[in-house]
């Protein structure tokens, strides 16, 4: 089966919102063994929603629509897409019904516009919305199948979990299930070369590697007739590359370092305080994000001024001047500091030049130093950085977990003043 995503909206055109349904779709499909050659997004026009329906339908089996459906004049998608099938709007019950409680909860009056959302192509299968007001619509004939869905992300993703995913299952006589596997600290090209002789060989599952913002992702996608064959498929390669590559892949799934982080800390019952200058709160703000991180994480001390690092952490003024803020040396007491004060096992420090000023010959821009205070030991590193502020900040914040999370594994064990890393 072949689809196309077809969103329908001026403001995705202007770039007013992004078009994060086609990504969402696009993954959806290729689970499902449904090739996707092509993604239109069209305006609020009827002519030109006309014409991207009959071209989407020339060369493709699927059409998925997003967006288009609400209640003013210019929502047009379901009035013009279901002229293909000639099939008149009639009233459904339920969906109307669906839309009064609705607004009821709201204590709101519904409008009469607001009515024709529940008017649907006769004979179609309605995908009742309970996350909005506007049902999707599953419609097939010609031999031809359109689904059309709301266009808010929180409306469309548990439409399509409930009703289309499992009616284009059914279709299917295969399947394409993935796992992701995420590296950290090893480029991509190295990967390529640890893993070539497996790639070299892969028929299925498939293997691809690629760089997604600062780690690289190796995607195993295998067919089969089912989920439980396609993971039988995956598991022996996926545990040939988890040997090769070791303490460098993280995690599989959709995840983050920060997330693998949080949860080796409350697995092992630690406990951890953050000092940060250079990142101003992005480690303890990762941190929080992560559910009854609370049990782990005492407190973090964004500490950005000199001032700050010698009150609240008695980072020594004489430190300060001998080898400046951004140094191993501050570093290190930045961490001993925090986790004495805090009273915990773990105290992690962050300090840098983020940049576009600041850098010089000796300390240019990107220069980061981390602090590990870790039961006991200290130690520092040296993660030299490129880019703009956002992302030397952001790196170096994951860079900090990703130390750690080595640390916690036993492959660096704490050593010296300053271990230099290839940032």
């Amino acid at each position: 089966m072949e689809a196309e995503i077809l969103a329908v909206g001026t403001e995705i055109l202007l770039g007013d919102i992004l078009n994060t349904n086609a990504q969402y779709l696009s993954k959806q499909l290729a689970s499902l063994g449904i090739d996707v050659h092509f993604q239109t997004v069209v305006g609020d026009n009827e002519k030109r929603l006309t014409e991207a329906v009959n071209l989407a339908f020339s060369r493709a089996d699927l059409i998925i629509t997003s967006g288009g459906l609400g209640p003013t004049e210019d929502d047009l998608t379901k009035e013009t897409c279901t002229r293909y099938f000639g099939e008149p709007l009639v009233e459904d019950q339920k969906a109307m019904e669906m839309m009064e409680e609705f607004f009821q909860g709201l204590k709101r009056t519904m409008t009469d516009n607001n009515k024709k959302q529940a008017m649907v192509p006769r004979g179609c299968t309605v995908m009742y919305n309970e996350n909005g007001t506007a049902p999707g619509i599953i419609q097939e004939g010609k031999g031809k199948i359109l689904m059309m869905f709301p266009g808010p992300p929180r409306e469309l993703i548990p439409m399509f979990e409930t009703y289309a995913k499992p009616y284009l299952a059914a279709k299917q006589d295969q399947i394409f299930v993935s796992r992701v596997l995420r590296i950290s600290k090893v480029g991509e090209s190295e990967v390529e070369h640890l893993l070539q002789d497996i790639i070299d060989r892969q028929t299925n599952p498939t293997i691809a590697t690629y760089v997604k913002r600062f780690e690289v992702i190796i995607r195993l996608t295998a067919k089969a007739k089912n989920e439980q064959e396609a993971n039988r498929l995956i598991d022996p390669v996926a545990e040939e590359i988890h040997e090769r590559l070791g303490i460098n892949l993280y995690a599989e799934g959709e995840t983050s370092v920060a997330e693998v982080v949080s949860k080796m800390l409350l697995e092992r019952k630690e406990t951890i305080a953050v000092a940060e200058s250079l990142t101003g709160g992005m480690v303890a703000s990762a941190l929080v994000d992560y559910p009854g991180i609370s049990a782990s994480f005492l407190e973090g001390a964004v500490t950005y001024s000199n001032e700050a690092k010698m009150r609240r952490l008695g980072v020594k003024e004489e430190t300060l001047q001998k080898y400046g803020a951004v140094s191993a040396q501050t570093a290190a007491e930045m961490a001993i500091g925090i986790a004495k004060t805090s009273g915990a096992g773990i105290g992690l420090s962050t300090t840098g030049i983020a940049g576009p000023g600041g850098g010089s010959a000796e300390k240019p821009v990107g220069t980061v130093y981390l602090g590990l205070w870790y039961h006991g030991k200290v130690k520092t590193k040296l993660v030299p950085l490129v880019g703009n502020r956002e992302r030397i900040r952001i790196r170096a914040m994951e860079a900090a977990f990703d130390w750690l999370r080595r640390t916690m594994l036993r492959e660096e064990a704490p050593q010296g003043e300053e271990e230099k890393a290839n940032g």
